[in-house]
Protein backbone atom coordinates (compact mmCIF):
# COMPACT_ATOMS: atom_id res chain seq x y z
CA UNK A 1 0.00 0.00 0.00
CA UNK A 2 1.30 3.38 -0.74
CA UNK A 3 1.14 6.77 0.83
CA UNK A 4 -0.67 8.31 -1.55
CA UNK A 5 -3.69 5.46 -0.70
CA UNK A 6 -3.22 6.41 3.22
CA UNK A 7 -2.23 10.27 3.86
CA UNK A 8 -4.32 12.81 4.97
CA UNK A 9 -5.08 15.96 1.98
CA UNK A 10 -6.99 18.34 4.06
CA UNK A 11 -3.79 20.17 5.61
CA UNK A 12 -3.93 22.77 8.18
CA UNK A 13 -1.31 25.41 7.80
CA UNK A 14 -0.76 28.49 9.84
CA UNK A 15 1.92 31.74 8.63
CA UNK A 16 5.27 31.33 10.70
CA UNK A 17 4.84 35.19 12.12
CA UNK A 18 1.55 33.53 14.39
CA UNK A 19 1.57 32.60 18.13
CA UNK A 20 1.53 29.47 19.91
CA UNK A 21 -2.07 30.36 20.73
CA UNK A 22 -3.08 31.09 16.67
CA UNK A 23 -1.87 27.86 15.86
CA UNK A 24 -3.64 25.88 18.99
CA UNK A 25 -7.19 27.81 17.78
CA UNK A 26 -6.01 26.13 14.59
CA UNK A 27 -5.95 22.54 15.26
CA UNK A 28 -9.23 22.50 17.51
CA UNK A 29 -11.46 24.77 14.57
CA UNK A 30 -10.07 22.10 12.45
CA UNK A 31 -10.11 19.09 14.84
CA UNK A 32 -5.92 18.12 13.84
CA UNK A 33 -3.38 17.61 16.18
CA UNK A 34 -0.94 19.47 14.10
CA UNK A 35 -0.41 21.80 11.68
CA UNK A 36 2.16 22.82 9.20
CA UNK A 37 3.90 25.80 9.42
CA UNK A 38 4.38 28.23 6.29
CA UNK A 39 6.55 30.84 5.65
CA UNK A 40 5.85 33.05 1.74
CA UNK A 41 3.59 29.79 1.77
CA UNK A 42 6.74 27.51 1.86
CA UNK A 43 6.51 24.90 4.54
CA UNK A 44 9.10 25.18 7.04
CA UNK A 45 7.90 23.37 9.82
CA UNK A 46 5.42 21.39 11.94
CA UNK A 47 3.75 21.88 15.58
CA UNK A 48 1.85 19.61 16.95
CA UNK A 49 -0.36 19.46 20.47
CA UNK A 50 2.93 18.56 22.24
CA UNK A 51 5.02 21.55 21.07
CA UNK A 52 2.48 23.72 21.91
CA UNK A 53 2.29 22.44 25.70
CA UNK A 54 6.03 22.16 26.10
CA UNK A 55 6.20 25.65 25.14
CA UNK A 56 4.47 26.88 27.61
CA UNK A 57 6.07 24.71 30.03
CA UNK A 58 9.20 25.85 29.15
CA UNK A 59 8.58 29.30 28.63
CA UNK A 60 5.96 29.39 31.63
CA UNK A 61 4.35 32.26 29.18
CA UNK A 62 0.96 32.39 28.09
CA UNK A 63 0.52 30.95 24.41
CA UNK A 64 -0.33 34.47 23.14
CA UNK A 65 3.42 35.32 24.03
CA UNK A 66 4.54 32.48 22.54
CA UNK A 67 6.04 32.90 18.84
CA UNK A 68 5.15 29.70 16.98
CA UNK A 69 8.47 29.70 15.46
CA UNK A 70 9.61 28.92 18.77
CA UNK A 71 7.80 25.76 19.16
CA UNK A 72 7.88 24.58 15.86
CA UNK A 73 9.93 21.42 14.26
CA UNK A 74 11.97 22.22 11.29
CA UNK A 75 13.15 21.48 9.04
CA UNK A 76 10.09 19.15 8.05
CA UNK A 77 10.38 15.42 7.74
CA UNK A 78 9.09 14.78 4.42
CA UNK A 79 8.10 11.66 1.96
CA UNK A 80 6.52 10.89 -1.30
CA UNK A 81 3.36 10.09 -2.26
CA UNK A 82 4.68 6.80 -3.79
CA UNK A 83 6.72 5.47 -1.08
CA UNK A 84 5.20 2.70 0.65
CA UNK A 85 3.65 2.52 4.15
CA UNK A 86 6.45 0.27 5.61
CA UNK A 87 8.79 2.80 4.26
CA UNK A 88 7.16 5.41 5.78
CA UNK A 89 6.66 3.96 9.27
CA UNK A 90 10.49 3.28 8.99
CA UNK A 91 10.62 6.67 8.25
CA UNK A 92 8.94 7.77 11.38
CA UNK A 93 10.73 5.36 13.65
CA UNK A 94 14.02 6.33 12.40
CA UNK A 95 13.24 10.12 12.86
CA UNK A 96 10.91 9.39 15.94
CA UNK A 97 7.95 10.98 14.05
CA UNK A 98 4.40 10.55 14.54
CA UNK A 99 4.01 12.21 11.49
CA UNK A 100 4.92 13.15 8.04
CA UNK A 101 4.76 15.44 5.12
CA UNK A 102 3.80 14.41 1.99
CA UNK A 103 5.95 16.06 -0.68
CA UNK A 104 5.42 15.84 -4.45
CA UNK A 105 8.77 17.76 -5.98
CA UNK A 106 7.98 21.42 -4.18
CA UNK A 107 4.22 20.36 -3.90
CA UNK A 108 3.22 19.53 -0.22
CA UNK A 109 0.24 17.46 -1.01
CA UNK A 110 -0.62 15.69 2.25
CA UNK A 111 0.56 14.58 5.90
CA UNK A 112 0.20 10.84 7.01
CA UNK A 113 0.27 10.25 10.51
CA UNK A 114 0.80 7.03 12.79
CA UNK A 115 -2.74 6.89 13.21
CA UNK A 116 -3.15 6.68 9.28
CA UNK A 117 -0.93 3.92 8.84
CA UNK A 118 -2.89 1.92 11.54
CA UNK A 119 -6.24 2.92 9.69
CA UNK A 120 -4.94 1.53 6.63
CA UNK A 121 -3.32 -1.64 7.62
CA UNK A 122 -6.41 -2.18 9.70
CA UNK A 123 -8.77 -1.96 6.43
CA UNK A 124 -6.25 -3.95 4.29
CA UNK A 125 -7.05 -6.44 6.89
CA UNK A 126 -10.32 -6.16 6.83
CA UNK A 127 -10.55 -6.67 3.20
CA UNK A 128 -8.20 -9.24 3.31
CA UNK A 129 -10.33 -11.34 5.86
CA UNK A 130 -13.03 -10.64 3.23
CA UNK A 131 -11.57 -11.93 0.58
CA UNK A 132 -10.61 -15.02 2.04
CA UNK A 133 -14.10 -16.11 3.46
CA UNK A 134 -15.75 -14.76 0.00
CA UNK A 135 -13.36 -17.45 -1.63
CA UNK A 136 -14.41 -20.19 0.87
CA UNK A 137 -18.09 -19.27 0.65
CA UNK A 138 -17.92 -19.94 -3.03
CA UNK A 139 -15.73 -22.98 -3.17
CA UNK A 140 -18.32 -24.81 -0.42
CA UNK A 141 -20.90 -23.77 -2.54
CA UNK A 142 -19.44 -26.12 -5.85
Amino acid sequence: MLVEEAMTTDLVTCPVGESVQGGVERMLRNRVGSVIVREDDVPTGIVAETDCLHAGFVTDAPFGEIPLRKAMSSPLNTIRPEKTLRRATERMHDEGVKKLVVVDGMDLVGIITTQDVIEAYHDLKADIHDLVNSDRAWSLDG
